[in-house]
């Protein structure tokens, strides 16, 4: 991918997915919900959604199947099952080698649909806390992707203006949350970086 990344003062990442290899341990654990909770499972279709807090993904569902399912609990379920399945969590190679090339030299945030204590314990486990000055988590939003909300708080917090600020996703929702923040976004596709200008 040939871009310039010289025209950026900042980069933020999303994690799950994009950063870190998550998805596979999040859809499992999304999985042993819907089997708890009994309501159908796609794992193409909640992959879909990922960027999203779990609650805000269980009243996705409850519209989609017409379903009454508690958002507080399932989303517990979820959470309590995804930190028993993520103790051995790994970087994605493409994205790390940004991160470990740039974090001397741009500003470096996380912008997340996970809950902070998850996110924190990642990036520490991981050993790349320390390469990130702002971590914007869903608790520190009440709009979640696909607003913008979750990047410009990213950028506020960095003092870096929206257009100087490059995403990087791995969800449609992530780079229409970039897109809407007036972002550039790279999207992760595979072992791929592709290029997703804002205009």
């Amino acid at each position: 991918m040939l871009l310039d990344y010289d025209q950026y003062q900042a980069f933020i990442f999303d994690m799950d997915g994009t950063l870190l290899d998550t998805m596979p341990a999040h859809l499992d654990a999304w999985e042993l919900t819907a089997r708890e909770f009994s309501f159908p499972f796609s794992r193409e279709w909640v992959h879909s959604m990922g960027g999203m807090p779990s609650s805000k993904i269980v009243e996705q569902i409850n519209s989609k199947f017409a379903l009454n399912i508690d958002a507080y609990d399932a989303s517990q379920f979820k959470m309590a099952a995804f930190k028993t399945m993520s103790n051995e969590i790994n970087p994605i190679a493409a994205t790390l080698n940004v991160l470990n090339t740039y974090h001397q030299t741009k500003r470096i945030a996380i912008g997340t649909g996970s809950q902070r204590e998850s996110a924190e314990r990642l990036l520490s486990d991981c050993g790349l806390a320390d390469k990130v000055e702002v971590l914007v988590s869903a608790n520190d939003v009440e709009n979640h992707k696909p607003s913008p909300d979750t990047f410009l708080k990213a950028a506020n917090l960095l003092q870096v203006e929206p257009q100087k600020c490059l995403v990087f996703e791995d969800t449609e929702l992530g780079k229409q949350a970039a897109h809407a923040a007036g972002m550039d976004c790279v999207m992760v596709v595979g072992e791929e970086l592709v290029f997703h200008p804002c205009s």
